[in-house]
């Protein structure tokens, strides 16, 4: 009769399902974190360009084309040499930037 009437708070197990929960947990976070990062996002091919630090000298450029992603930072520095008009960049409202390329 005695074992019919033991707590449950002595089961082992119960501090593993416990566990479990909790790794479910952090896994949902994950997934949700990779699921919004445009760079991590393994269920699209679209290639994507986020610019950080627009204008300083800290800039940052980070080009995802396909499976590559590649790294460009700002030297600080002005550029100079010969080049040919490729199109003209327009700032919205909103801070956002529009590129059109010449044909």
């Amino acid at each position: 009769m005695k074992f019919l009437h033991e707590p449950e708070s002595d089961d082992p197990i119960l501090s593993v399902v416990n566990l479990i929960d909790i790794f479910l947990v952090i896994i949902a976070a994950l997934l949700i974190a990779v699921a919004q990062n445009p760079l991590l996002d393994p269920f699209t091919r679209k290639d994507v360009t986020i610019i950080t630090d627009a204008g300083q000298p800290s800039m940052e450029m980070i080009v995802k084309q396909g499976e590559k992603i590649e790294r460009y930072k700002a030297s600080g520095q002005i550029g100079q040499g010969e080049g040919v008009k490729a199109g003209i960049a327009y700032r919205m409202k909103d801070g956002s930037m529009i590129y059109v390329p010449e044909r």
